[in-house]
């Protein structure tokens, strides 16, 4: 698979088959992942991976929490802001509808949008998750790293016949995250990520993207 067909082929995959990924798999895609730039080589992703019967306790421990309609935790950084000016609002209103709409939930039907959100805490049935954090003492071009380091991750993983989902949904319930992975003080939960392979079973609309000239601008010759 070359670079422009893992760019395009990935996309957030929100229903995953039970088979499992290997270590050998997530050790390489993660070992050249490291390869990721960052400002003067500070690396600021610190990463976790979570498999096996120790991902489904979590999964467990998060669906109920959802599911009993727990409070969530503070949030430790904005996810969105509370004005989304346009077109920004635009795009974002018209992904929940696309989406919602391929799974078959009108926009009034709240208990079923709930119920669907719910399967981001099971990691849409994925074997495998990675959790990343960042010092909570870094700036905004090191989140930009991180990013970066995540997309990376994303287009190695497809290059192995894999898919991914990244969720900053995971935020919400860091409390319960950090009771498996016990991360150092000072680390910010930024988001997680459900890996595997994905199920075709599970139908999905395939977000569009704005016109080149609406976001890029060229200058000169």
């Amino acid at each position: 698979m070359d670079v422009y067909e893992a760019v395009t082929s990935r996309r957030a995959v929100r229903g995953f088959k039970d088979e499992p990924v290997s270590r050998e798999v997530l050790e390489r895609v993660l070992s050249a992942a490291a390869w990721s730039p960052s400002g003067s080589n500070i690396q600021p992703w610190n990463t976790y991976v979570l498999t096996g019967a120790r991902l489904t306790e979590l999964k467990t421990h998060a669906v109920e929490r959802v599911a009993h309609g727990d409070p969530w935790d503070e949030r430790q950084y904005v996810m969105y802001p509370p004005a989304l000016k346009s077109p920004y609002a635009e795009r974002r209103s018209a992904f929940g509808k696309e989406r919602y709409s391929a799974l078959g939930i009108a926009r009034e039907d709240w208990e079923a949008r709930q119920r669907a959100a719910i399967g981001n805490w099971n990691c849409f049935g994925a074997p495998a998750a990675l959790f990343c954090y960042i010092d909570r003492d870094l700036g905004r071009p090191q989140w930009a790293d991180v990013g970066m380091y995540l997309q990376t991750v994303m287009l190695l993983l497809r290059a192995e016949g894999l898919h991914s989902c990244t969720q900053m949904a995971w935020s919400q319930v860091r409390e319960t995250v950090a009771e498996f992975l016990s991360p150092p003080d000072g680390l910010i939960l930024f988001c997680g990520m459900s890996i595997g392979y994905e199920d075709p079973a599970v139908s999905y609309a395939r977000t569009g993207r704005a016109p080149l000239d609406e976001t890029v601008t060229f200058v000169g010759g």
